[in-house]
């Protein structure tokens, strides 16, 4: 079994008496994908805001690549090679697909772009992950499908070197064909030796691509099983009520959970 490339171990965050995050211990090793799943309010977004470096955590350690690290803004997480591919995307539909991949990181002097050097970097990133669905790198983003966008954005990250992505919900409002073109691509990712976080509601396309599967409940991660180990009845049960039969929480603190 490889090293976990990211963990956190008792990861806690609150914010002034709401108290977000529990005890959270969670991995991702190269070369897989994690589903990471819960209800709304969970903590998912807060997880993955402590692991990009915009919340600082309260307490308890996150390790990258065994090293213990502090992720205490944006860039510190972005120097190690973990990036975040939201769910808006944020891309600029007045620019074309090279602009958009170098946006904010643009290469050559500050009087001179080498475009040259980006379209070809551009060209090689899609062409690493079997992208074949954008057919010119000039294309404008307000003239691509979700699907092509949602490729864009993922390229994107790959440019710089990652080895951690988180997904959030790369597959929301896409057609059938283009959801095919994503999930096919996390998988890719995967092969490739990054390890991907995927967070989604849809639990069919969860079982298609994922390792793994980490539950989160009223901010605690209640169970990490193997995909192939779990039924989708069991990961709704999780997800509703933090146990399913004996996987997640203990009855006693269910009951005490509850009573809150």
């Amino acid at each position: 079994m490889s090293q976990d490339l990211l963990s956190l171990q008792g990861v806690n965050k609150a914010f002034g008496p709401v108290h977000v995050l529990h005890d959270v211990n969670f991995s991702v090793r190269p070369g897989e994908v994690v589903a990471l799943v819960g209800d709304n309010g969970a903590g998912k977004s807060t997880m993955v805001k402590c692991i990009a470096g915009i919340y600082p955590i309260d307490s308890g350690t996150i390790r990258f690549n065994g090293e213990e690290v502090h992720l205490t803004e944006p860039k510190a997480a972005s120097q190690l090679g973990i990036e975040v591919v939201y769910q808006d995307l944020a891309l600029a539909d007045n620019l074309d697909i090279v602009q958009n991949m170098y946006l904010g990181r643009e290469r050559g002097s500050k009087w001179f772009m080498n475009e040259v050097a980006m379209e070809e970097e551009a060209r090689k990133t899609l062409a690493s992950l079997s992208v074949r669905t954008i057919t010119s790198v000039r294309l404008p983003v307000q003239a691509l499908s979700g699907g092509q966008r949602q490729t864009v954005a993922i390229a994107k990250s790959v440019l710089w070197d990652s080895k951690v992505i988180l997904l959030d919900e790369p597959t929301a409002a896409l057609g059938v064909a283009q959801t095919r073109q994503v999930l096919d691509l996390v998988r890719r990712l995967a092969e490739q030796g990054l390890g991907v976080v995927l967070i989604s509601h849809n639990l069919g396309d969860v079982f298609e691509v994922a390792d793994r599967i980490a539950v989160v409940y009223l901010g605690r991660l209640v169970a990490q099983l193997a995909a192939k180990d779990v039924t989708q009845n069991q990961v709704v049960e999780l997800i509703t009520s933090g146990r399913s039969g004996d996987l997640g929480l203990p009855k006693p603190e269910t009951a005490a959970i509850s009573g809150l």
